[in-house]
């Protein structure tokens, strides 16, 4: 590894003037963000628009009063205060001084007189009626005739509301968009007013938040106040209430009634330990680890609120058998009978239903698969005949069994889209899905991949299969149209995903589940892929195409715990040692700007940041703020965001997919991912949209960039694995620059520190279904 290459000392981000983008009047309106102080000559925007206001895109009928109004005051020759004036006393002196015979004291008399006059005249002509055309005109005489017309019950004139000019702009926006508003169709799904008012009431009665009361009345329902009423430790139902924080709400409506061995308490607390467990990648807990957090959450009696849990069926309980698979059974002790079966340890474990159902049926659909009969002939012979190598190696494995696991690094992905290409030459139904978009672009740049930008492309994404939104479709039963699904980036794969593939496929089904072991797992609960591979369940098939290059090598030694130094003759990687997190910012910034794009040519929308968190000195939060301010400045006019700002758009919890923002109107903001359009409801931005120049490695797994700045700061050292090293480190596919704070916190989470264990019962299901083998 090489140091940092020649940089151009920063002489400050500067935040130059830049053009301003779509209308600031009308992202004000649209994104929920606060106002900014309008840009010179910006037209206000009413407070209350027009009918067809919300079709404008451009000037349209907002220009049009504007112009009326400027025509109405200009033109009026009448009544102004200086012109009229200075007119009339041109007049009066004009007057003295043709008449020589008089002296000047009866000229300036004569002139006030004629002042008085024209005064009284003025004040004559303002009580009486003012007839439409003789002191307005334009657009103002118009209207008030119209008013009058009305008065007197007369039809008023055709061409007050009918202007000219504009009339075909004010036709164009006709109510075509007016029902894809997305307010009124998604008002139904959403909690009842009602309900979320009684929910505030209770709310603000135990000290509570107020703008909580839209999320506690979705988590419980119709009945929601009452039941907050009723238990007050329900609001640990809503994400991000902490324990304590539920504990003081319960004191606050119980007084004295609020006891730490409340039955409610006990419940409430089971389930939402178990709730944070599923966050961690957990399905289940132990029994034991379940009592003892709950003893630390002070609950007297742990084992009474888990049984209170179970017996309210907030939580299932199950016992798995510990037995190591092939182990011969012990023999009998001397006076045991031969029908009597030997008791074997078990663990009890405790999970919320949704995971524990999700897991079991992943379970009985895998199980399905592998023991279903294969046929090594026919068009299955062929697509073996057709490849060679390590594919030649999968396709054999996948014509004779119908799950089939394939392990490597970034190179090895060509055997899966060799055999996606061959078994598609053959005339088999085969479909592949990525994790990320840009996992399906990758797997489309392979021999046999086919275009992923086609409608009828064999590629899709996981979400977009189980959506209907890319796939090949179902059949007469809702299976998938397929006789082959291969399954990139699978350790990306949680129960409830990997359950839902499973159960698409139709008997006889071809599935390959292919990935990089050494990867982080899913952000959802559960360790699929992992778990399958220590079942041995099915035949496995271990690539020998190692990644290329100084980062291939660098990556493969991490994979097994080694952090080498390797020859990068192009400085192919980068270290970059700081002091403290302020100047691991500041290098950053000036890595991506400046000294990245100038030594390889790679553009800063082609770089992406990784660094452990989103908190901190420097986290995403603080990164992403520097990036912004020297990359695209601008106001965040729009939620804080700009036309032009690199996002992280979040869809669902646990997918990210990069993008890049375009504009916002009352739709909401527009961005730009994968190349598709996507639109963003305002009130849905803060909770789905950050800022992308800088991602959590959980947030890049599933995607590579031309280069990739990883930052280490100091503060990061307890948050370092060698997973993590390892998926930050593989995002690079030309350069990786590593800011380096941590010192020897980084060899040795490479060498000692695994993956954190995660808690799944999948292994033990498919062990009790499936014999191993081998």
């Amino acid at each position: 590894m090489s140091t940092e290459p020649e940089t151009t000392e920063d002489t400050g981000p500067g935040t130059p003037d830049t053009p301003e983008g779509p209308d600031t009047s009308e992202a004000r309106d649209t994104t929920g963000a606060p106002d900014a102080p309008d840009a010179p000559n910006t037209p206000d925007t009413p407070d209350t628009p027009e009918p067809d206001a919300a079709g404008d895109e451009g000037p349209g009928g907002g220009a049009e009063p504007a112009e009326d109004e400027s025509r109405a005051g200009g033109e009026d020759p009448g009544e102004g205060d200086g012109p009229a004036g200075s007119t009339g006393a041109a007049e009066g002196t004009g007057t003295a001084e043709g008449s020589g015979d008089r002296s000047e004291a009866a000229a300036e008399l004569a002139a006030q007189r004629m002042e008085r006059e024209r005064i009284e005249r003025r004040k004559a002509e303002k009580k009486g009626p003012i007839e439409s055309g003789t002191k307005l005109s334009g657009s103002a005489a118009d209207l008030l005739a119209a008013v009058r017309a009305v008065e007197s019950g007369a039809k008023p004139l055709a061409t007050v509301f009918a202007e000219p000019a504009p009339a075909p702009r004010r036709q164009a926006p006709e109510p075509v968009r007016r029902p894809q508003q997305p307010a009124p169709a998604a008002a139904p799904s959403g909690p009842a007013p009602e309900t979320v008012e009684s929910v505030r009431r209770v709310l603000a009665r135990g000290g509570a938040p107020e703008a909580l009361a839209p999320q506690v009345a979705a988590a419980l329902g119709e009945a929601a106040g009452d039941t907050l009423q009723e238990d007050p430790w329900q609001l640990l139902r809503v994400g991000g209430v902490r324990p304590e924080q539920a504990d003081g709400f319960a004191r606050a409506l119980l007084g004295t009634d609020c006891r730490p061995d409340d039955e409610r308490r006990g419940r409430a607390l089971t389930v939402w330990l178990l709730e944070q467990a599923a966050l961690a990648g957990h399905t289940a807990l132990e029994l034991p680890a379940l009592t003892a957090a709950l003893a630390q959450r002070a609950v007297p009696d742990p084992d009474t609120a888990v049984q209170s849990t179970l017996a309210e069926g907030e939580a299932l309980a199950f016992q798995d058998a510990l037995e190591e698979p092939g182990a011969a059974p012990a023999p009998r002790q001397e006076g045991e009978e031969a029908g009597e079966e030997e008791e074997r340890p078990v663990r009890v474990l405790v999970g919320l239903e949704r995971y524990a159902l999700a897991e079991e049926s992943l379970a009985d659909g895998l199980a399905r698969l592998v023991n279903s009969p294969g046929e090594a002939a026919g068009p299955w012979a062929a697509v073996a005949a057709g490849v060679s190598g390590g594919a030649a190696e999968l396709a054999r494995a996948v014509a004779g069994h119908g799950l089939v696991l394939h392990t490597g690094g970034e190179a090895a992905r060509a055997e899966p889209a060799a055999l996606l290409g061959a078994a598609r030459a053959a005339g088999l139904r085969a479909f592949a899905v990525c994790h990320t978009p840009d996992g399906r672009r990758r797997l489309g740049a392979l021999p046999g991949g086919g275009d992923d930008a086609s409608p009828a492309s064999p590629i899709g994404t996981v979400a977009g299969v189980l959506t209907g939104a890319e796939g090949p479709g179902r059949d007469a039963d809702g299976a998938l149209d397929l006789d082959l699904l291969i399954v990139l980036d699978a350790p990306q794969l949680d129960v409830e995903n990997a359950a839902m593939l499973v159960e698409s496929l139709r008997d006889g089904a071809r599935l390959v589940l292919s990935g990089d072991p050494a990867v982080l797992w899913s952000a959802g609960p559960g360790r699929v892929f992992a778990d399958l591979l220590a079942a041995r369940a099915c035949p496995q098939i271990a690539s020998r195409t190692p990644d290329p290059g100084p980062l291939g090598e660098l990556v493969s030694g991490i994979g097994v715990g080694e952090l080498n130094q390797v020859e990068a003759p192009g400085k192919e990687v980068v270290i970059v040692p700081v002091r403290d997190a302020g100047e691991a910012v500041h290098r950053t910034v000036q890595l991506v700007a400046d000294s990245v794009p100038r030594a390889f040519g790679v553009a800063p929308e082609q770089t992406v940041v990784i660094t452990p968190g989103h908190g901190g000195a420097a986290g995403t939060r603080a990164l992403n703020s520097a990036l912004k301010e020297r990359l695209n400045p601008g106001p965040g006019r729009f939620g804080g965001f700009d036309p032009g700002d690199r996002v992280a758009y979040s869809p669902a919890p646990g997918r990210t997919v990069p993008g890049r923002v375009v504009t916002a109107d009352v739709d909401g903001l527009h961005l730009e991912c994968a190349g598709a359009p996507v639109v963003v409801p305002r009130e849905r931005v803060e909770q789905r949209v950050r800022h992308g120049w800088a991602l959590t490695a959980h947030q890049a797994v599933g995607g590579r960039w031309p280069a990739a700045v990883v930052v280490l700061p100091g503060d990061a050292a307890q948050a370092l694995s060698r997973p993590w090293v390892y998926t930050a480190f593989g995002r690079a596919e030309r350069h990786l620059s590593v800011v380096h704070g941590v010192d020897q916190a980084l060899p040795k989470a490479v060498a000692e520190t695994a993956a954190k264990a995660r808690t799944t019962r999948l292994q033990a299901l498919l062990r009790a279904q499936v014999p191993a083998a081998g």
